[in-house]
């Protein structure tokens, strides 16, 4: 026989490629059964948000349970003691263990910064502390510390007050706002003056401590885009200028205590009633979330909004921290994904924050801003102002504490 009738046939360029995908088929079986964890560039790879979230769980979930510690100021303990305990029943909070850590948002960067070990992520009210402690941990650390930039939910700042006093103070003043209330404060026989009601004593407005809790640095910061005008562009000159440190100084002598955080003095208002507060200055979820509770105990309170307010975006800061492990990142980045998951900011809405997915609405029949509208809350706002520069947010701090010292 001839050579060429005893050759057999070569495999065709066809054949070669199904036994090529054959065996990486086998060997990308063999590698997922020892748990292997690769993205293929192809269209069976996780892709987008959801393939990067599955991906995260993947990682998290091999190992051991981890633990994260949430510094969070405390207008959000409603909603998110209520999101833990979901959280705690889905697959995820088997491996993901929160412990939230309630401070106000300037003590919880403080504690940061200090090397409070229990703290991985900062949630503070807003982000307009976040250039100082930006500049502060890196002077100390030598790394930006800031792994993570998302708004879990957004809430204006407003005044809240006892409906009955609010109707007899419009009669005197136009409005509730910074230049009203610095008069009604030096009005040395208070409510007498105000509305010929002695029995009320003296006219009593609130704010926190602007040293630990957001809220009482919003209050300084709108304090001085009232007196100057102004809607952005606060200047460092505007903080100095001895006319406003006077007016802020004077205001600031009149009011009465100064709380840790925005959730506990708001409690306070509703427990102890009028004879604590008149008025506060505070967000207004929380006006929105006890405004239920003040009706059984005192009357109806009043929402009104400043002329000039700020945003609260509520950050989710995951640190990057000396204490902190690629474990802690990754279990961070999977509470983050369940709190902007559709149900959960549904629930941030009835606790009176305007969800930051923006797949959730705000006005429907059962939303308290419709059901609430009554009490003055409104979904359209007056103008919003920037945030500072963190030198002009810092001397204006200083500014305060100095006046406080003097007295």
């Amino acid at each position: 026989m001839s050579s060429q009738g005893n050759s057999r046939p070569g495999l065709t360029i066809l054949g070669k490629f199904v036994v090529f995908v054959f065996i990486l088929g086998c060997v990308a079986g063999a590698w997922w059964l020892l748990g292997g964890d690769f993205n293929l560039p192809i269209g069976g790879a996780q892709e987008g948000e959801e393939g990067q979230r599955q991906s995260r769980s993947r990682s998290v979930f091999s190992g051991d349970p981890v633990t994260i510690g949430i510094a969070y100021g405390t207008e959000k303990r409603r909603w998110l003691e209520w999101a833990v305990e979901e959280f705690e029943n889905s697959e995820e909070g088997r491996k993901v263990k929160v412990e939230l850590i309630p401070m106000g948002s300037l003590e919880g960067a403080q504690a940061a910064l200090a090397g409070d070990e229990r703290i991985h992520v900062w949630s503070p009210a807003s982000a307009l502390y976040t250039d100082v402690f930006v500049r502060d941990w890196t002077a100390k650390h030598g790394n930006e510390p800031l792994l993570t930039d998302d708004p879990l939910a957004l809430t204006p700042m407003v005044f809240v007050m006892w409906k009955q006093r609010y109707d007899a103070y419009l009669q005197r003043y136009s409005r509730l706002d910074f230049v009203s209330i610095s008069e009604a404060l030096q009005e040395r026989s208070g409510w007498a003056s105000i509305s010929n009601k002695p029995e009320w004593g003296l006219f009593k407005v609130g704010h926190t401590h602007p040293n630990e809790s957001n809220s009482g640095l919003m209050s300084l910061v709108l304090m001085s885009y009232t007196y100057h005008q102004k809607t952005q562009g606060l200047e460092l000159a505007d903080i100095l200028d001895g006319g406003f440190q006077d007016w802020m100084q004077q205001v600031e002598g009149s009011i009465s205590g100064l709380a840790n955080s925005t959730g506990n003095m708001m409690r306070d208002m509703v427990l102890k009633g009028p004879s604590t507060y008149d008025a506060l200055f505070v967000y207004e979820n929380l006006a929105i979330d006890y405004l239920k509770n003040a009706q059984g105990r005192w009357g109806d309170l009043q929402v009104a909004y400043p002329n000039r307010t700020l945003w609260n975006e509520n950050p989710y800061y995951v640190l990057d921290a000396p204490w902190s492990t690629e474990d802690h990142h990754e279990g961070a980045q999977v509470f983050l994904d369940f709190l902007l998951s559709e149900p959960v900011q549904r629930q941030a809405l009835v606790h009176g924050f305007r969800p930051a997915n923006p797949q959730v609405p705000i006005l429907f029949p059962e939303s308290p801003f419709v059901r609430l509208e009554r009490f003055g809350l409104q979904v359209d706002l007056p103008t919003a102002c920037e945030d500072p520069r963190a030198e002009v947010v810092e001397n204006l701090l200083l500014s305060w504490q100095r006046g406080q010292a003097r007295r």
